[in-house]
């Protein structure tokens, strides 16, 4: 029997769902369909500010809806959203691959380049061996 574990709803709205895990310390966003633009950027800085609201450094990222990211959201995200991200702790992160391929190609990129800035990437097919992972990590 699976242990019920509790979790924090941090917004749910037709275009994403982003949960916060207590017992984990881990923030989960799951894209219910392709998004981009200001719901995109309100639904990624809600999980920052989560991560600083509950000091958590994991987070799972389940876009298997997903696709490729337009340009300025990509610098929004490379210039304000990501700085602020790391400097709140963020340190682990799990990604479940979007379906289309151009998401994944995009996805891969964007992965690499936040390897290079020090968070440790994983990828995943499956939610369930991504949030696994993430448990495994360290909490500090």
């Amino acid at each position: 029997m699976k242990k019920d574990i509790s979790k924090i709803t941090i917004l749910d709205n037709e275009f994403v769902a982003i949960w916060y895990y207590p017992d984990k310390k881990i923030v989960h966003h799951q894209f219910h369909k392709f998004l981009h633009g200001k719901v995109l950027r309100e639904a990624l800085s809600e999980g920052t500010k989560a991560l600083q609201k509950y000091g958590a450094h994991k987070w799972l990222s389940d876009d298997r809806e997903n696709s490729a990211i337009p340009k300025d959201d990509q610098e929004w995200s490379d210039t304000n959203w990501f700085p602020q991200t790391k400097a709140a702790g963020w340190k682990y992160w799990a990604i479940v691959q979007p379906e289309s391929v151009i998401g994944q190609l995009n996805i891969t990129r964007i992965a690499r380049k936040r390897v290079e800035q020090g968070v440790i990437t994983k990828f995943f097919s499956d939610p369930e061996e991504a949030m696994a992972w993430l448990e495994g990590q360290p909490d500090d």
